[in-house]
């Protein structure tokens, strides 16, 4: 037991270390996870055009929608676990995993309804050009026949990474990317099933890595939290901690997404090369992510294991630590995007127009992504200290309220394309400096003892 404690409790040894050692995989596996959702995008737009490319793009919003919210409640278990974990309270710690993983079963089931029902009025909606529509409503219901798998998948990986544990979801993410693009390139480009079929490889694949992950949990790991299955229920206690952190992240993708879903309506209008070349740029967009993502989970982690053990300086040097890596590595990325972006679009689709739009998108928004790291660090560490609502009423403010009012005006008054585009950077400016005055001014290092009733207190340090 004392080699697993050394090798997943992120509140001992040296920081930078423990925290590189566990950002390092993460930072591999959301690479796996892009390439992952990039596979479809590249096999579509290289066999079947661009009308296939504008289906699959066109879809993207709406799945993290729909997705986002229970990514969101994943989150908020994450940070139920990661406490427990770093205050040693076995008991807990066992019935909030079971607990999770009980949530997320019924979660999946009811994202795959709620997906198939949805999609076509959505998708009008979302004024999806005609000649795109019929293959957009086809990709996404057969996509979201897999959100059990997608569900699961995430309480999985949450479970394991919050309790230190990033380098068998990134060995999982790895054998499952590679299962994916395999049937892609089968199932579109030798047999030629067209669109539909490159949603049926995503969810196999899908299917293959939460079971991988499931294995792990119930016959690999230690016993303080391997999962029996006979022991999934829904333990009211755990599933209030769970849903009182994770509602507000759900809320806030959802919310998010519901924005960019507007965002996306408009480029909609501009006709299916624009839908199909500010796609590309989307996915590679997810690329510049890599350093944002792999560090505020990092840091959710970090933060919460830290203040379950109540070290608290410690907690706040892993802040520094973590904050600093994600911006150097976000603008790094950003410029290196900006000055490669004609190459990359063309990987996706050929077409003049096609990358031209995609160009255009990218000269807009690259340079700026060190804001859109501060912003998501900053929302990673208030939900590690179970300060969730804070992130979540500040993205709400910036990246719906004003985003969507800005686009609603301003693309009357100029209705150009890079209008649009301009509406990311502006939102990103703005939250940073609410985040940065949230930090510097709020208590985030203590309270959360103070949350739990009698018998669930927190050991002292």
């Amino acid at each position: 037991m004392k080699h697993t404690q050394k090798t997943t409790l992120l509140t001992e040894g040296p920081i930078w270390k423990r925290m590189t050692a566990f950002a390092v995989p993460l930072f591999l596996g959301n690479l796996f996870q892009q390439l992952y959702n990039t596979a479809d995008s590249l096999i579509v737009g290289n066999f079947l055009g661009s009308n296939a490319l504008a289906a699959v793009s066109s879809s993207g919003s709406l799945i993290f929608l729909l997705v986002g919210f229970f990514n969101g409640i994943a989150i908020g278990a994450g940070v139920v676990i990661a406490r427990y974990y770093g205050a040693r309270q076995i008991p807990e710690l066992q019935r909030a995993i079971h607990t999770t993983i009980g949530f997320g079963i019924l979660s999946g089931l009811l994202l795959t309804v709620t997906g198939l029902l949805l999609a076509p009025q959505i998708l009008l909606w979302m004024k999806t050009p005609t000649d795109v529509l019929p293959n957009s409503v086809l990709y996404f219901r057969i996509y979201f026949l897999g959100s059990l798998a997608f569900v699961l998948y995430n309480h999985f990986v949450g479970i394991l990474q919050s309790v230190g544990d990033s380098r068998h979801p990134l060995y999982y993410l790895m054998f499952s990317s590679i299962v994916n693009i395999v049937l892609d390139l089968l199932f579109v480009g030798v047999l030629h099933l067209g669109v539909g079929s490159a949603a049926a490889a995503t969810i196999i694949s899908q299917f293959v890595s939460a079971g991988l992950c499931l294995y792990r949990l119930t016959k690999k790991s230690p016993e303080e939290y391997r999962v029996s299955l006979r022991r999934i229920h829904l333990d009211p206690f755990m599933l209030r901690q769970i849903i009182s952190n994770g509602l507000p992240a759900g809320l806030q993708n959802s919310i998010i997404s519901l924005a960019n879903v507007v965002v996306q309506s408009n480029i909609n209008a501009f006709g299916k090369m624009a839908v199909a070349g500010c796609g590309s740029y989307s996915k590679i967009e997810g690329f510049g992510f890599l350093p944002i993502t792999c560090f505020s989970m990092a840091l959710t982690t970090f933060v919460s294991q830290n203040l379950g053990a109540r070290k608290y300086d410690r907690a706040k040097k892993g802040v520094r630590f973590g904050v600093t890596c994600s911006l150097i590595l976000a603008e790094f990325v950003g410029i290196t995007i900006y000055f490669t972006i004609p190459f990359l679009i063309s990987a996706f689709n050929s077409e003049p127009e096609v990358i031209a739009y995609g160009t255009r998108q990218a000269h807009v928004m690259t340079l700026f992504y060190f804001l859109l790291a501060f912003s998501h660090c900053m929302a990673g560490i208030l939900r590690g200290a179970g300060k969730s609502a804070a992130p979540m009423f500040i993205m709400l403010i910036c990246w719906c309220i004003v985003r969507v009012t800005y686009i609603t005006v301003a693309v009357r008054l100029v209705p150009s394309i890079e209008v649009i585009f301009w509406a990311y950077p502006l939102t990103w400016t703005l939250s940073s400096i609410l985040f940065l005055i949230y930090y510097l001014k709020s208590d985030w290092i203590h309270g959360f003892e103070e949350k739990q009733p009698e018998s669930h207190q927190l050991p002292p340090a």
